[in-house]
């Protein structure tokens, strides 16, 4: 940031490490030089904890912060706009909210956006035309991209790696039990809660079956009441309404129930330090990312703590091995790295999500990582030695790219 040139970085941290802090003293950064910040994050739930972590953090200093969502309307949405316009309001933290039309900065230095793989590289873009110069960036993610793939992703980016949990967290045991098991589980949970910790309990929602996925859900929901009668119970998912959602969280946060049964909506940014255990009800049907994020929803606090996976006894052979995975390791990176293997990559610029990239002609991501490292540092020598495109010696080299370049929209300048 101090360089004189626009930062464009990436920091992947596992959930818990401190991305939040990074972020928060880059925009302070920003402040102290006359500029105004904004921190965007994919779900409502996110950007309200960002907040008050933010506010916790800046107590007793004479910062504004606001908060942009859908659900800010009227006067009070217009206040903010206004103090946006006329500089007043140094940090902004916000949803998709902030990239509208009418929100408007006096003067942006410094843009982080959170989770930023819930974000379409188009709506990134958009914050990119909220300042007369580009803004510093920083992207982060705590959804680990092993760093072949970060470095094809996201080659115009540094890549930052917080690769350590705070002092005194303790690692999460993550155990693998069949569905025939769950009254011994059932017992299992009771034990913890007796000691005063909290549970989640995770069903999945998918989209080509949430009609019976939620039913699922609503009818577990009523098992699992009668399961623990002497406990209080929250039940939380995505069709909800914010403030009917918020409610039910804040009684989980607050310690008013004991268990909250969820989807994966509870999959970032819900940080509640006594909750010591991780339910995955149907653990097959989630990607191995998203299981690693769930898991980390746990660990949070002092204690032990204990992520369950929960399958029927017939597994395919690509499940057992991301299960197995889930069971042996709780870094990140490493499951990133088996993740790519077993899914493929998905379309690098960002519309597939998944399956192997059929933009690549020869390489496999997976297996030629080092042959990316060295294509890669070798263009890094080349544009360090001739910036401005110039030299005959490279002159059938920039005039092929630019005929590449013409046929596709440069989505990597705004990663």
């Amino acid at each position: 940031m101090g360089s004189g040139r626009q930062m464009n970085r990436l920091l992947q941290g596992d959930v818990g490490s401190g991305k939040t802090l990074v972020a928060l003293m880059s925009m302070l950064i920003a402040l102290d030089n006359g500029y105004q910040a904004c921190i965007m994050a994919p779900t409502e739930i996110l950007a309200e904890q960002h907040l008050q972590t933010i506010m916790d953090f800046l107590e007793g200093m004479d910062i504004r912060v606001a908060l942009l969502t859908g659900i800010v309307k009227g006067k009070r949405r217009q206040e903010i706009l206004d103090g946006l316009l006329d500089g007043t309001v140094q940090i902004l933290v916000g949803t998709h909210a902030v990239i509208e039309d009418t929100v408007q900065f006096a003067r942006l230095g410094m843009v982080v956006v959170d989770e930023q793989h819930r974000f379409g590289v188009a709506q990134r873009a958009k914050l990119w035309s909220k300042s007369q110069n580009p803004p510093h960036v920083l992207v982060m993610t705590a959804t680990p991209i092993p760093r072949t793939l970060a470095m094809t992703l996201y080659g115009d980016l540094d890549v930052s790696v917080i690769d350590e949990l705070p002092p005194g967290r303790k690692p999460v045991v993550t155990q693998h039990v069949f569905d025939r098991s769950l009254p011994s589980l059932y017992d299992s949970i009771r034990n913890q809660i007796r000691q005063g910790r909290q549970v989640y309990i995770v069903f999945p929602l998918i989209e080509e079956s949430e009609k019976i996925d939620l039913k699922n859900l609503e009818d577990g929901f009523e098992v699992l009441k009668q399961v623990f009668p002497e406990f209080r119970l929250s039940k939380v998912h995505g069709k909800m309404k914010p403030a009917d959602k918020e409610a039910e969280m804040q009684k989980f946060v607050n310690g008013d129930t004991q268990i909250l049964v969820a989807t994966t909506v509870i999959e970032v940014g819900v940080n509640v330090p006594n909750a010591s255990v991780m339910v995955i009800l149907e653990a097959q049907r989630f990607g191995l990312s998203q299981l690693h994020q769930l898991r980390g929803r746990v660990g949070r606090g002092a204690d032990q703590s204990y992520c369950i996976l929960v399958t029927g006894y017939q597994l395919a052979e690509d499940t057992r091995k991301r299960i197995d995975i889930m069971c042996e390791t709780n870094d990140g990176f490493r499951i990133a790295e088996a993740d790519l293997k077993l899914r493929g990559p998905g379309d690098l610029e960002g519309t597939q999500q998944s399956g192997m990239a059929f933009d690549l002609k020869i390489a496999d991501i997976a297996r030629d990582g080092q042959l990316v490292q060295m294509a890669r540092d070798e263009a890094q020598i080349i544009i360090d030695d001739d910036p401005l495109c110039q030299s005959e010696r490279y002159a059938l080299l920039w005039r092929r790219l630019k005929e590449l370049r013409k046929t596709n929209i440069n989505w990597a300048a705004i990663s």
